[in-house]
């Protein structure tokens, strides 16, 4: 039985996270997962990924890997790994497939580690933002996402928070370090400039 044709997939996968999402995950939310199917495809592409086998399997990895979020916060990886094993099947994957599938989603479990250079570009897609011009508005919905669940309560909590994750973070394809490490460096530098002036404020 041959896998069902993306698009389909892509279909049911995007029907689950609308109808399934709180509105308060601001940032865990279709949005992202459709921007970091846009940067897996672009990554992979530039990594020289052309086996259409090894594609489908990322793209559909990443339409499933925050799928956990209809169910549950902590530990989402472990549930939308479920989601796709349970699902999966009925769509036409062998358990090999849906294996590996699993693997790539919790590849972005953090800290990252992953072990396969697939699972390289799909950890790279998932915080590609954090190297782009657009870091700001998109870590705002994060921000305001963790607000909401009491995870934060100050803006100084949160920008320390950003320096001590973009500090330790790494990219780990070519294609990241080369296009979006400089940018992320500056995110950084931005970061600590404002952390200074609302210490200044604050004193």
């Amino acid at each position: 039985m041959a896998p069902t044709p993306f698009s389909q997939i892509r279909q049911h996968v995007i029907q689950k996270l609308q109808t399934g999402l709180a509105s308060h995950l601001t940032y865990h939310c279709i949005a992202h997962t459709l921007d970091v199917l846009e940067q897996a495809e672009a990554i992979a592409l530039a990594e020289k990924f052309k086996a259409p086998k090894e594609l489908l399997l990322l793209k559909v990895a990443v339409l499933y890997h925050d799928a956990g979020f209809v169910k549950t916060y902590q530990n989402h990886e472990e549930m939308s790994r479920e989601i796709a094993r349970q699902e999966l099947p009925m769509f036409g994957f062998p358990p090999r497939d849906i294996e590996t599938i699993g693997h790539l989603i919790m590849a972005t479990k953090l800290p990252q580690s992953p072990q396969t250079k697939l699972e390289q570009v799909i950890c790279d897609a998932d915080l590609d933002y954090l190297g782009r011009d657009d870091y700001a508005p998109i870590a705002d919905r994060l921000y305001r996402e963790l607000l909401s669940l009491g995870i934060l309560q100050t803006e100084e909590q949160w920008i320390q928070m950003q320096i001590n994750f973009l500090e330790k973070h790494h990219y780990f394809t070519k294609y990241c370090q080369q296009n979006r490490e400089s940018r992320k460096q500056a995110n950084l530098q931005e970061l600590k400039v404002k952390t200074s002036q609302l210490q200044k404020t604050g004193a």
